[in-house]
C-alpha cells in the first residue's frame, strides 16, 4: 500500500506479527526447557553452526528418532537418501523422494549457511559443483551431511567442536584414510 494510511496499517500489522512470533519462540524454548532430554538435544543441535533454536526444536519434534539411527537410516527417514532409477544397462538420474518433508524444509536454510560458512561443508559443496552437479543436488548433499552430523552428535551426547579435518571421529565426517590403506 502506497498511501500513508496503508503504510501505517502495514507497519502496525508487521509489529503485531513480530510480537506474536516472539511469544511463540518463547513458548517453544520454555517447553523444551521443561524436559531435560529435549533440552540437552537442543543444546547439542544448536552447537552446530547454522542450526538455530527454531531449527533444533523442529528437528526434535519432527525427528524424535534422532540419535537412535544409523546414518543411512536417518537420511532415508528424512528423504535425503538418493534413489537411482536403473534397469539392466540403462542408468537414470538419482533423486530423493519420500521421507519427512518438514525435516528437509527445516534443514534448507542451515544448509545454505553451512555451504558458505562451514569450511568442511563448503569444501563438499564446491567439490560437487566442480564435478558438474546442479546447485540443488549439492545443497541436498550438504543437508544430508548436516543431518548425519546432528544424528552422530546426539548419539554420542556431545556438542559440535571445530577440529582440523584429520581429527574428526564423527561418522558424518570420517578422517581421510592414509595413502594405501583400505577401509572395510
Amino acid at each position: 500500500m502506497r498511501t500513508p494510511v496503508g503504510k501505517r496499517v502495514t507497519k502496525q500489522r508487521l509489529r503485531q506479527i513480530d510480537r506474536q512470533l516472539k511469544l511463540i519462540d518463547a513458548e517453544i524454548r520454555q517447553r523444551i526447557g521443561e524436559e531435560k532430554e529435549m533440552e540437552r538435544r537442543a543444546e547439542i543441535l544448536t552447537s552446530i553452526p547454522g542450526i538455530s533454536d527454531i531449527t533444533a526444536a523442529g528437528l526434535i519434534v519432527h525427528l524424535p528418532e534422532l540419535g537412535m539411527l544409523t546414518r543411512s537410516r536417518v537420511a532415508s527417514l528424512a528423504g535425503l537418501a538418493p534413489v537411482t532409477r536403473e534397469s539392466g544397462n540403462w542408468k537414470g538420474h538419482s533423486f530423493i523422494q519420500g521421507g519427512r518433508h518438514r525435516v528437509r524444509t527445516l534443514l534448507y536454510m542451515p544448509a545454505l549457511v553451512a555451504a558458505q560458512h562451514n569450511p568442511d561443508l563448503r569444501r563438499k559443496y564446491k567439490a560437487l559443483l566442480a564435478r558438474g552437479k546442479p546447485r540443488k543436488v549439492a545443497l541436498t548433499a550438504v543437508m544430508r551431511k548436516l543431518l548425519v552430523l546432528a544424528n552422530a552428535l546426539v548419539q554420542q551426547d556431545r556438542t559440535w567442536t571445530a577440529r582440523p579435518p584429520r581429527e574428526y571421529s564423527c561418522p558424518a565426517f570420517p578422517a581421510p584414510s592414509p595413502a594405501g590403506s583400505v577401509h572395510g
